[in-house]
C-alpha cells in the first residue's frame, strides 16, 4: 500500500527527515559515488513529497522523493530537485506521479510562474515528456554528473 505526503520542512517527523536524508544518501551519494554536501540549506525552504511504502510489518519505507523549493531560494523561479525513485521501485511510474502532483503543487501556490530543474541529462527525455524544454548546454553540477537546466512554461 502507498501512502502519498507533501509536506513544508517544520510539518516533517524527525523520522520521515532521517528516512528523507537517508533515502538521498543512498541514491545520490552512494550508488552515484558523489561525494557533496546533501544538506545544502534549501530543504527548510521546500516542500517535501514522497511516497512511502507499507509492508507487513509497522516500518514503511520512502520509495519516491522529491523536492520543490520555493522561489527566490535556488532560483528565482520554484523548483523542482533532489528526485529520486529507490531501485525496487524504478519502472513503476511513481517517479512520473509524484512529479506530476508537483507540479500541480506549483501551479496552486505560483499559478504565474515556469519551473525550473536542474536534472541528470540523461533524464532530459522524461522531463521533456513532462513539457520541460532545456535552456542551457550539459554541464557539470559539482559532482561529476552532467545536467541540464530545464523550464515548463504555464
Amino acid at each position: 500500500m502507498y501512502e502519498w505526503h507533501c509536506k513544508k520542512y517544520e510539518q516533517l517527523s524527525l523520522d520521515e527527515l532521517y528516512e528523507i536524508l537517508k533515502i538521498r544518501q543512498e541514491i545520490f551519494i552512494v550508488e552515484q559515488d558523489c561525494a557533496y554536501l546533501d544538506a545544502d540549506g534549501l530543504d527548510k525552504n521546500s516542500w517535501h513529497l514522497f511516497v512511502q511504502k507499507s509492508d507487513d510489518s509497522e516500518s514503511s519505507r520512502i520509495t519516491a522523493y522529491l523536492r520543490v523549493v520555493f522561489p527566490k531560494h535556488k532560483y528565482q523561479e520554484p523548483s523542482i530537485g533532489r528526485a529520486l525513485t529507490s531501485k525496487e521501485s524504478r519502472g513503476s511510474g511513481l517517479g512520473k506521479e509524484l512529479t506530476k502532483k508537483a507540479l500541480l503543487l506549483i501551479e496552486k501556490e505560483y499559478p504565474s510562474q515556469v519551473t525550473r530543474i536542474s536534472a541528470q541529462l540523461y533524464l532530459q527525455r522524461f522531463y521533456e515528456k513532462l513539457g520541460f524544454t532545456a535552456v542551457c548546454k550539459p554541464y557539470d553540477d559539482q559532482d561529476g554528473i552532467a545536467h541540464i537546466e530545464m523550464l515548463k512554461s504555464k
